[in-house]
């Protein structure tokens, strides 16, 4: 009996998954263990080993197409094995079921089951059921079942040409590119097709932030080494109170469902050659200063070495992105589906203004940008979200009170 080659789970919030490289050929022959392919989420990518020695009599997704978390993208069985995948098995029980529980129906006209080209379509019951009653030609489908069956969930996922202009384009995303790229590109277009995004721009005075630092590096006794004072982590602070007074920020909104959350888990993006990746930092609003330093230091370090945990990945309800290290002022960041917020950082700057009595000072700003769906939030409650962010930063002591 065939053994199925399952696509795996990276991450909490993974449904998906993109097939990279198949590294053998069907008829090929494989030993347990042994690499067979590589796959990729929009976070990480991770090689997939046969699970038993014999033949990959099947490739279920090939390369570049994408697939759902435990589904069968391979099998694994003797030469010339024919075989139905798991999801065909589950249209015949199914079928099998309904058959016995209902009484035979005599069909006077059955569904062609020849191709324009003369091809024989193969096809589950079921799945030819689920057509009819959705008045779906299956002709038009790929299957991607034994021999190229058609099972119910290829009728299911199976977009017929006349959908939306915005499902087009969905399935356009990422054309071209392959791996983590193509995953990011989808996610990226996915998420400014589905929600409304409005960016909001302002400037702290981080001043006194920085006379708070050296102060607090020259008072403390030992030498702080695990990024307390680092300026993400006083920022993250300064982030993580002003979630916890604005908790529609704090939010997820998916499939017509708002969750508000209580506790904060931050996500910081990561630039990496394959591209950008989000570490969360867990129920960060219940970490001391010292503490956030060192777990956002560990989760950058380890995600820049491809070591982190999979369950780090993923459950951010908020997120910052910084590209102040290339020189950029004001950016739009894009929103991290389905979070309902993200701060973008821009370079530190050095201006000149004038006090009270008319003495120009020289001030340390820190540009900053708040994207948010505005189908959750409205633009004054998010500009009064940025502004207690700036607030904190511009009143150093209340980030250890």
């Amino acid at each position: 009996m065939a053994t199925e080659i399952i696509m795996p789970t990276l991450g909490l919030t993974m449904t998906e998954g993109t097939v990279d490289t198949w590294f053998k050929d069907e008829g090929e022959q494989v030993e347990k263990g042994e690499v067979v392919c590589t796959i990729s989420s929009e976070k990480l990518s991770q090689d997939v080993e046969a699970p038993e020695e014999g033949t990959l009599i099947k490739i279920l997704v090939p390369t570049g197409e994408v697939a759902p978390c435990k589904d069968a993208i391979g099998l694994i069985g003797e030469p010339n094995e024919e075989v139905a995948s798991e999801t065909e098995k589950e249209d015949m029980e199914e079928e099998n079921l309904k058959e016995e529980s209902s009484p035979k129906k005599d069909e006077s006209v059955k569904p062609k089951e020849e191709k324009a080209q003369g091809n024989r379509i193969f096809i589950t019951p079921l799945a030819r059921k689920v057509a009819k009653e959705q008045g779906i030609d299956y002709s038009q489908i790929n299957g991607t079942g034994g021999n190229g069956r058609i099972t119910r969930r290829d009728v299911e996922m199976f977009q017929p040409e006349e959908k939306s202009i915005i499902a087009k384009s969905e399935s356009s995303a990422g054309v071209g590119l392959t791996g983590m790229r193509k995953t990011i590109a989808q996610r990226m277009t996915s998420s400014l097709q589905n929600t409304a995004q409005v960016t909001v721009q302002q400037k702290a005075d981080v001043s006194q932030l920085m006379a708070f630092r050296k102060e607090i590096k020259e008072n403390a006794g030992m030498p702080l080494m695990d990024g307390q004072m680092s300026i993400t982590t006083l920022l993250s602070k300064a982030t993580i109170l002003a979630l916890q007074e604005t908790p529609k920020m704090n939010s997820l909104y998916h499939d017509g469902k708002l969750e508000e959350f209580t506790e904060v888990h931050l996500g910081i993006a990561v630039a990496l050659d394959e591209g950008l990746i989000v570490p969360v930092v867990q129920n960060a609003d219940k970490m001391t200063l010292t503490d956030l330093g060192k777990t956002l230091n560990d989760r950058i370090e380890k995600t820049r070495e491809g070591t982190l945990e999979n369950e780090n990945y993923s459950g951010s309800t908020f997120t910052i992105t910084n590209l102040g290290k290339g020189g950029a002022e004001f950016f739009t960041p894009i929103l991290n589906p389905p979070e309902t917020g993200i701060l973008g950082v821009g370079s530190m700057l050095e201006e000149l203004a004038l006090d009270q009595n008319g003495k120009v000072n020289r001030k340390r700003k820190l540009p900053l940008s708040l994207t948010f769906d505005h189908q959750v939030i409205d633009g004054a409650p998010a500009a009064s979200f940025l502004g207690q962010i700036i607030n904190y930063l511009e009143n150093p002591y209340a980030l250890i009170l």
